[in-house]
């Protein structure tokens, strides 16, 4: 029996599970990030033959695999919000990106050196990969497919969604800031950390993201040639083709490509709003999404079977328990007091924080970039909060998000006006 057989196979048994658990798994308190992982952990613990699974020893493979599976999945999740951008009405996302992102990691990364006995670009490295939220595995809490109503999404998905694509960008400036600082002794680094990392690369990503974006729209909806108005075609492929492009050229030019594939996506969305062209890339991002996460999650559990989690101290392991029970929920509900949306719907949003493939990424680029004393104990900690936020989140999803759909049912039903009710008798 060769191993590449036995990779075949576990490929094919994977993608199959793919195609099928999302209809096995629909409205039950079970994810397939879930499945997944377990599946990684049991197939990993067989004896095949299949090779360790190590990030801290391959981190430019772990960076470009997690690369791109945060990069579909931010096209996804750029496509498949309804509601148009807007200062107002985007306010929980504003709220969620300048204020509970900023005291995550701050908060982070003072428990991490304080209890975790990191050194402070370490735990800098550890707030600012824990951070942002995951557009891969949150699949159960965002917004469904493309529609052609604006105010078609509740708060509470819109909010987790619009985060999830935009705070990935986002976190960037911390890393490089963690990066700097493992580098360079002193502080001699911080002028050109807020002018490169902060201003230029943020103002590169969003004008390169507009750019690209109005661009393909262009492309796909209104070129006066008939052969190239893709949308035409309907080729699914083309989402792919646009996320790659957006996110290659915008890194080239040295922006950050992350925000670029949302804002990408965002103008596409906005170039033809409600045509059905939207529903075939949005379906063929998801699908690729899906194989991505599948074999992501797998190496995962493998890392885990391969001791990823060995490092942990009694500290750490209270860092990641405290990020998922404590820092999230209270940080992320406080910074929407006066917000859109119900206090339930706030405390969900800010609960709901799951962490995924993006933590790996940040951290992977990390420290294939400078040296962290101690990046098994930083790999170890992200790995723990990924865990129970796989496990945790994926239970804990359908359940509550059928109760708030049940509440904001009950408070449309109770909301009718009177005419439309039927006099009795």
């Amino acid at each position: 029996m060769q191993l590449s057989d036995v990779i075949f196979a576990l490929i094919g048994v994977g993608a199959l599970l793919a195609g099928i658990l999302p209809r096995l798994v629909e409205r039950r308190p079970l994810s397939l990030p879930i499945a997944f992982l377990g599946l990684g952990v049991l197939v990993f613990a067989l004896p095949l033959g299949l090779p360790t699974v190590d990030p801290l020893a391959h981190p430019k493979i772990t960076e470009h695999l997690t690369e791109a599976g945060v990069i579909v999945a931010l096209m996804g999740a750029g496509l498949k919000i309804d509601r148009p951008l807007g200062w107002q009405r985007w306010m929980s996302t504003w709220r969620l990106l300048l204020i509970a992102m900023p005291a995550t990691i701050a908060a982070v990364a003072l428990l991490g050196w304080w209890w975790g006995g990191l050194v402070p670009a370490a735990a800098l490295l550890l707030g600012a990969a824990l951070a942002p939220t995951d557009p891969v595995l949150a699949a159960d809490v965002q917004v469904g497919e493309p529609t052609d109503d604006e105010d078609s999404e509740d708060e509470v998905r819109f909010a987790l969604t619009s985060e999830a694509g935009l705070n990935d960008g986002l976190a960037f400036p911390f890393v490089y800031a963690a990066v700097a600082m493992a580098a360079t002794a002193g502080m001699g680094w911080f002028g050109d950390w807020v002018l490169q990392d902060v201003l230029i690369k943020g103002v590169v990503g969003v004008v390169g993201g507009i750019v690209i974006g109005k661009l393909l729209g262009r492309l796909f909806f209104r070129s006066r040639n008939d052969a190239l108005r893709l949308a035409r075609h309907s080729e699914g492929f083309l989402a792919v083709a646009a996320t790659f492009l957006a996110y290659g050229v915008v890194e080239v030019a040295g922006g950050y490509g992350f925000l670029a594939v949302f804002i990408a996506a965002r103008a596409i969305r906005r170039a033809e709003r409600s045509h059905d062209y939207h529903q075939v890339l949005h379906d063929f991002a998801e699908q690729i999404e899906r194989l991505l996460t599948m074999l992501l999650l797998l190496l995962f559990g493998g890392a885990l079977i391969d001791g990823l989690l060995a490092p942990l101290t009694w500290g750490a392991v209270a860092v990641a328990l405290a990020l998922v029970f404590v820092v999230r929920p209270l940080v992320g509900r406080l910074s929407l007091l006066g917000s859109p949306g119900h206090r339930a719907e706030h405390w969900v949003i800010g609960a709901f924080g799951i962490r995924g493939i993006g933590t790996f990424y940040y951290i992977a680029y990390a420290v294939s970039h400078a040296e962290f004393p101690r990046a098994d104990l930083v790999w170890a900690t992200a790995g723990l909060v990924v865990v129970v936020s796989v496990v945790l989140h994926g239970v804990a999803a359908t359940p509550v998000m059928r109760m708030l759909d049940r509440a904001h049912e009950r408070s449309t039903a109770g909301s009718a006006p009177p005419s439309v009710r039927t006099p009795a008798g």
